[in-house]
């Protein structure tokens, strides 16, 4: 199987930044996409940024030209960063992995526990 482990987020004032960082251990063949989704209270878990293997970022328009999303594949670890940060930022965010395990070779959603960032105006 497949095990995320997040590490970062916590309290940030407005207009500030954060940073998540996320781990895939296990018996991966390989992660097709990894980054990071996020729930707020009361609202449906939604997409914030993720990237491919190939380079390719898919976003949420709310976060869009305020983050920056790298993966080390190396390392099976994906890096954010968030900026000017809002109090609607403030949510619970997953970290998310489009992974094929060994044992079976399907690609299939993975999910890390959850670290909560709570954006104080």
């Amino acid at each position: 199987q497949v095990h995320l482990v997040e590490s970062g987020g916590g309290l940030v004032q407005a207009g500030g930044s954060l940073r998540l960082s996320c781990t895939a251990s296990g018996s991966i063949v390989s992660i097709f996409a990894m980054g990071w989704y996020r729930q707020a209270p009361g609202k449906q878990r939604e997409l914030v940024a993720t990237l491919t293997n190939g380079g390719t970022t898919n976003s949420a328009v709310s976060v869009k030209d305020r983050f920056t999303i790298s993966r080390d594949d190396a390392k099976n670890t994906v890096y954010f960063e968030m900026y000017s940060l809002k109090p609607e930022d403030t949510a619970v965010y997953y970290c998310y992995a489009d992974a094929s395990p060994y044992s079976d070779y399907q690609y299939k959603p993975f999910w890390g526990q959850g670290t909560q960032v709570t954006v104080s105006s």
